[in-house]
């Protein structure tokens, strides 16, 4: 496009010839290290020379050849941009830039044909194709600054963001002027005069953006590329279909029905082969992404579904191997799969499947032996390989008949944890069946050890819940066998004196009495071995303490002496069976701690808002170490034959009904175990009735 300036028209230009070449002084001063800053520099320049050749020789083809090499190396300046910091750039980048410099060659090829046939020989149709060519070019070029400003990254846009101003609005103006141009030569004048005077408005805005000597770096993403594609070919399309309008424009051929029925077939049986066929998207998908980009998969959305799919939790959440099924079979595009484990025993089962279709697990003898193998070398296993006999896959034993014969099973993921093999995912074959390449084993590895890791923590966890469901039984049979051993030993002394005073009526009366509630203490304890017996819920009441001391003394005192001191008209909260087994068991041990001829003693006080129950002996006493670190542990006893739980049982269910269990003792001395409840309220506590 030349056209003679106006007197508007040179000064614009002009202008911004010198504010170019002051520019690219003022930058060789301050110096320059980005390599695209080098660039930026040489764009500089060939703006400064259009501008100053449309200002002198508007009418000559040079300002067009100028403006052509200008925005080739703008085009450069952001294909430095979008590489990386090694250099890397993406296979779909580079087809995007190649299209639009092979748009701006054709733009040359164009200018120069009128020079090298005339004008006339040239005719209207080289100028229009040379006009839609710069319609093109300058959209593409706006779709490669809006991507790359786009994906790059947030502390990098400020560095750049003025200088892709100044592109925007370069591009912006040209894409403008030249479809005004095409579509009326005369109305595009007044925008050919001005056009000087906007680039001018863009060298402050290139003057701050490169002035930024950090932050010119970044790298695009795959979304990126498709954008740009997908952009660019919508352009590319317009192009040619314009192309074509003006080049059979006045040959009397409607050419118009045939490109229209020839786009609609082609569109047509496009999307009767891609929509209802999984396999042809799924072949598409494998081309393109061998084809435009150095890696088939997006590393961090591929982890990202990953780590959400095998971390899903919650009532609806699937079990465990399922979930780590489906995670592996998302990153291939499988539509399902199989968890192989291996119990303590070393026997191979089936222990989860996600949409597997695929024939049954069926163990056979040489599981262990490929199992263990497996665990030496854990490799990612090909299995179409392996069952046509093409590839080791590091399995030196042949492949089960099971798996041999189906179809179905097309890759397989070994699961190690701290060197053991904890399981095997076996995947379904995706809807395009193709080789496992080195991407697939290193991700299909580095996401097994991840999974491995889930798996057993989740084995771990399971372990630990029936570890803790038998603790929970050896706890509470230890605290029954302790009670057991109480009423043996209150048996054993009806016993005894069964022989002296069987013909005494009261003793005989005592006697049942006895037998009777021991057998019902018995019946108790069997029922709180069930698997599903729950403990019995305290119900702590305001209560008077003397019967539920005088109970636990009457049960326990062995035919020793037991005295009961102090105010034995307290009440207290307290649940009357809880509180005394938590009597009987400080009662029998300050029996056992004392001498035969030393009496227990039990002193009732009242103390403020609490109520004090003390069992005191004359024993020997325990230090200050053992009351802090053994007393109150299960299962540790001084006691010959003892099992140790009777303080910590004690001392549970005084917590229970929300008291406290204080400890007082010297060696030599004796001890003194007090059992704090709270006092009932004043206005709770009913008179005391009188005999």
């Amino acid at each position: 496009m030349s056209a003679e300036l106006t007197l508007t028209g040179f000064w614009s230009h002009a202008i911004a010839a010198a504010l170019f070449v002051s520019l690219i002084l003022w930058r060789l001063k301050i110096g320059i290290r980005h390599p695209a800053q080098r660039l930026m520099l040489a764009g500089f320049a060939l703006t400064a020379c259009w501008a100053w050749l449309s200002a002198i020789a508007p009418s000559s083809p040079l300002p067009v050849f100028a403006e052509t090499m200008r925005n080739l190396v703008w085009v450069g300046v952001l294909h430095s941009l979008s590489s990386d910091g090694d250099g890397e750039r993406q296979h779909g980048v580079r087809w995007v830039y190649a299209a639009v410099a092979a748009v701006l060659g054709l733009q040359l090829v164009a200018d120069l044909l009128p020079i090298a046939l005339g004008a006339e020989a040239a005719g209207t149709t080289v100028t229009a194709t040379a006009t839609i060519l710069r319609i093109t070019a300058a959209a593409g070029s706006l779709v490669l600054v809006h991507n790359l400003y786009g994906q790059a990254a947030p502390e990098s846009r400020a560095a750049i963001g003025t200088a892709m101003l100044a592109l925007v609005v370069t591009w912006g103006y040209d894409l403008n002027l030249y479809t005004l141009y095409y579509l009326d030569p005369a109305a595009a004048r007044g925008l050919i005069d001005w056009r000087g005077a906007v680039i001018a408005l863009t060298a402050p805005l290139f003057a701050v953006g490169a002035g930024q000597q950090d932050g010119w770096k970044m790298r695009l993403s795959r979304a990126a590329t498709f954008q740009s594609l997908s952009l660019l070919a919508i352009c590319g399309y317009f192009a040619v279909m314009t192309i074509l309008a003006t080049a059979l424009r006045g040959t009397g051929w409607d050419w118009s029905r045939a490109v229209l029925i020839l786009v609609l077939s082609a569109m047509t049986l496009a999307a009767m082969v891609l929509l209802p066929s999984a396999k042809a998207r799924s072949w598409a998908k494998i081309k393109l992404a061998k084809h435009l980009f150095e890696h088939r998969y997006d590393y961090r959305a591929e982890w990202l579904r990953f780590a959400a799919t095998l971390g899903r939790s919650g009532a609806n959440a699937p079990p465990i191997g399922e979930r780590l099924v489906k995670a592996f079979a998302d990153i291939v595009d499988s539509p399902g799969g199989l968890l192989l484990v291996a119990d303590e025993n070393g026997t191979i089962s089936e222990g989860a499947h996600w949409n597997w279709e695929g024939r049954p697990f069926a163990p056979d003898a040489s599981d262990g032996p490929r199992w263990r193998e497996l665990e030496a070398k854990p490799l990612i296993l090909d299995i179409d390989a392996l069952r046509h006999g093409s590839l080791d896959g590091g399995s030196h034993l042949p492949l089960p008949e099971w798996l041999a014969k189906d179809e179905t099973a097309w890759a397989g993921v070994p699961l190690i944890h701290n060197d053991r093999l904890v399981g095997l995912v076996l995947l379904a074959a995706p809807s395009y069946r193709r080789a496992l390449d080195w991407e697939d084993f290193d991700l299909l590895k580095t996401a097994g050890r991840q999974a491995a890791s889930s798996l057993a923590e989740a084995h771990g966890q399971q372990a630990l819940s029936q570890a803790q469901r038998f603790d929970e039984f050896n706890r509470r049979f230890a605290f029954i066998l302790h009670d057991i051993k109480n009423l043996v030993s209150q048996l054993s002394l009806v016993a005894r004196n069964a022989q002296r005073h069987a013909d005494n009526p009261d003793f005989r009366a005592d006697m049942v009495a006895t037998l009777q509630g021991s057998v019902g203490k018995m019946n108790d304890l069997l029922a709180r071995l069930a698997p599903q017996a729950d403990s019995r819920p305290l119900k702590p009441e305001a209560q008077p303490l003397t019967p539920i001391v005088q109970a636990a003394i009457d049960a326990g005192n062995r035919g020793r002496e037991v005295r009961l001191r102090g105010n034995q008209s307290l009440w207290g909260v307290a649940d009357a069976a809880a509180l005394e087994q938590a009597i009987t068991h400080l009662l029998h041990n300050a029996i056992d701690a004392s001498a035969p001829s030393q009496p227990v003693l039990i002193d009732l006080l009242a103390d403020g808002d609490e109520v004090a129950i003390s069992v005191s002996d004359g024993g020997k006493g325990m230090t200050a170490d053992f009351i802090r670190n053994q007393l109150f542990q299960p299962f540790a006893s001084t006691k010959d034959g003892g099992f140790g739980v009777g303080a910590f049982e004690a001392r549970s269910l005084v917590a229970a009904m929300g008291g406290r269990l204080i400890v007082q003792s010297r060696p030599g001395k004796g001890s003194r175990f007090t059992i704090r409840l709270p006092a009932p309220e004043p206005m709770a506590q009913p008179k005391r009735k009188r005999a």
